[in-house]
């Protein structure tokens, strides 16, 4: 399960671990005009723990979830 808002400088996507046998915490994802930052909370250390990807970085990612293992290089975005 997932939920998305639309806020004044970002869109938030909250993905919900449904039911599954070791659950783990929500992830928060938000989608910033320059960046996008993935956000969870950590029990153990009572903390929230964020990473931020460039556009390029999203970009990369995405291409990767499609392509066999090895080492790749994008070329520039096309507009």
């Amino acid at each position: 399960m997932f939920t998305i808002e639309h806020e004044f400088d970002a869109t938030v996507v909250t993905l919900i671990d449904d039911a599954a046998a070791h659950r783990q915490e929500d992830v928060t994802i938000n989608a910033f005009e320059d960046c996008v930052t993935v956000s969870q909370f950590d029990p153990r250390l009572n903390a929230v723990h964020t990473i931020t990807l460039s556009l390029a970085q999203l970009r990369d990612l995405g291409a990767a979830l499609d392509l066999p293992e090895g080492a790749y290089q994008l070329g520039p975005a096309k507009a």
